[in-house]
């Protein structure tokens, strides 16, 4: 299972651990990859910046893993933690031939040369980034993939502007209006606080999952959740990689509320045309 964090899949772990709890399926033969996780939370090594209360490996077991009677096999998130974000900043101003931004809204994926002069650079290309695209890889890869949608249409921390192509497991530099918004969620208590980075899945890597499960809801969602369907895949709008996804066979699921679907239910027969089927319970 590939998981998701924020609202939007909070309830449906909690039915997951009931089902699992009394004996619907067995949560102990069951791997989980979760999309993203910070760089830069506080704490002075990684084991403290992965159980702080902002962190998404704290998220995940507060709202699901701690729920089951029966562990998973395995839980594994990207290594973000791992990632000291003041080495890294000082490492990226020292070598700036080692990397180049990609993408063009305020969010950037950093891109780290194969050939990075840079021995923390060159680490965390080949054993953060692709360690986690070949963790994935080795387990047989992703069967039911779990994701929300950003305001912007954002996958994990695949901004807005980031490009499909080579977005398995990206580093990002997060956009402002992200950072923006976790202060004024109460996440944290300023930019300085606020981590400024990020590792994720990409779009890439998210569709490759057998089946891929949208969940949305609220007013906020309308927007990204309507243009992902009916307009044309863009990176504008990540989640529209899923049109790409569909057409090569993939299995596209959203589940909305009447709210998020309404963008979607006043277009039934463009829906009908791309041959998206719509059932309304």
């Amino acid at each position: 299972m590939g998981l998701a964090t924020g609202n939007s899949p909070t309830g449906m772990y909690k039915y997951l651990a009931k089902a699992a709890n009394t004996g619907e399926f067995d949560s102990s033969k069951i791997r989980s990859y979760n999309l993203d996780e910070y760089i830069g939370l506080p704490g002075e090594n990684a084991q403290q910046r992965l159980m702080h209360h902002e962190s998404y490996c704290y998220f995940m077991i507060q709202k699901f893993f701690g729920l089951l009677k029966h562990k998973f096999i395995e839980t594994s998130l990207p290594y973000g933690a791992l990632i000291d974000q003041k080495r890294l900043v000082k490492e990226l101003e020292t070598h700036t031939g080692d990397w180049k931004k990609i993408g063009v809204n305020a969010g950037k994926s950093i891109v780290i040369k194969s050939n990075a002069s840079s021995e923390y650079l060159a680490w965390i290309r080949s054993e953060v980034l692709m360690g986690y695209a070949r963790k994935i890889r080795k387990a047989g890869g992703i069967d039911i993939q779990i994701i929300g949608v950003g305001g912007r249409g954002h996958v994990g921390f695949h901004e807005s502007g980031i490009p499909f192509s080579g977005s398995r497991v990206m580093l990002v530099e997060l956009d402002d209006n992200t950072v923006t918004n976790a202060i004024a969620d109460g996440h944290f208590q300023s930019k300085q606080e606020c981590p400024q980075y990020a590792v994720s899945m990409g779009a890439e890597l998210v569709y490759e999952a057998m089946t891929v499960v949208l969940l949305a809801n609220g007013e906020r969602k309308v927007e990204p959740v309507a243009e992902s369907l009916l307009g044309d895949p863009t990176h504008d709008i990540p989640i529209s990689y899923g049109q790409i996804y569909a057409k090569k066979g993939g299995d596209l699921i959203y589940v909305l509320d009447k709210v998020a679907a309404s963008g979607l239910l006043s277009n039934k027969a463009v829906l009908k045309k791309k041959g998206v089927k719509i059932e309304v319970v």
